[in-house]
């Protein structure tokens, strides 16, 4: 080149902006990776103060509860033979019924309170095999007890004060109940029994 000013030499000045491209793309993966960071960070301080480990549902629930029923044991407060003391009355027109039946009890662990005829307003009224009469709280407890030693036995209650119970034998009575059906029964009676009690959630 002529003029003023002559470039000498092999080498010849390139005339190229500096390059930036280099930097941009570091900092754009550096930016990303702390963007990254910060949003890990946020969702372990998340399941931290919400418990954590939850599976998000298509419902929206962060946890995936589980239902189950717990199942309680009830035991019915039902008194021994031995505890419960009966007044066998005979409603029929044959003697002699209500002492043997009393007799009978006896000997299958109940205590015997009055024995004898029935009274005017029994008396040759009761139909079935037998009525037995208790207070209001013998309901769930002495009576159905009681109900173990006579199949098909009506039961009632009044407004007695006291425990004791009446065994009323009517036209349809024949025999007490045999021995080993009334135990099984009096054991399924007061046996513990299962069932449903308060729901539990798993979460």
């Amino acid at each position: 080149m002529g003029g003023k000013y002559r470039i000498t030499g092999d080498k010849y000045p390139r005339m190229r902006p500096p390059r930036r491209r280099g930097r941009l793309a570091v900092a754009a993966v550096a930016s990303v990776a702390a963007l990254g960071l910060i949003g890990w960070g946020t969702l372990q301080l998340v399941d931290v103060f919400t418990g954590g480990g939850g599976k998000t549902s298509a419902a929206g629930s962060k946890k995936d509860c589980r239902t189950k029923e717990s199942t309680a044991v009830r035991h019915e407060a039902l008194p021994k033979p031995g505890l419960i003391t009966v007044n066998v009355y005979n409603a029929t027109t044959r003697g002699g019924l209500a002492k043997s039946t009393a007799d009978a009890l006896k000997k299958r662990g109940f205590k015997i309170g009055s024995v004898g005829n029935a009274s005017k307003q029994y008396d040759k009224k009761v139909k079935g095999t037998g009525l037995l009469l208790g207070p209001a709280a013998a309901l769930n407890t002495s009576l159905p007890v009681l109900a173990t030693q006579l199949d098909g036995a009506e039961r009632r209650t009044d407004g007695r004060k006291g425990g004791d119970l009446d065994l009323i034998l009517g036209d349809g009575f024949k025999n007490l109940a045999q021995q080993a059906a009334a135990d099984r029964a009096l054991a399924k009676l007061t046996a513990p029994q299962p069932t449903a009690a308060t729901t539990k959630k798993d979460c």
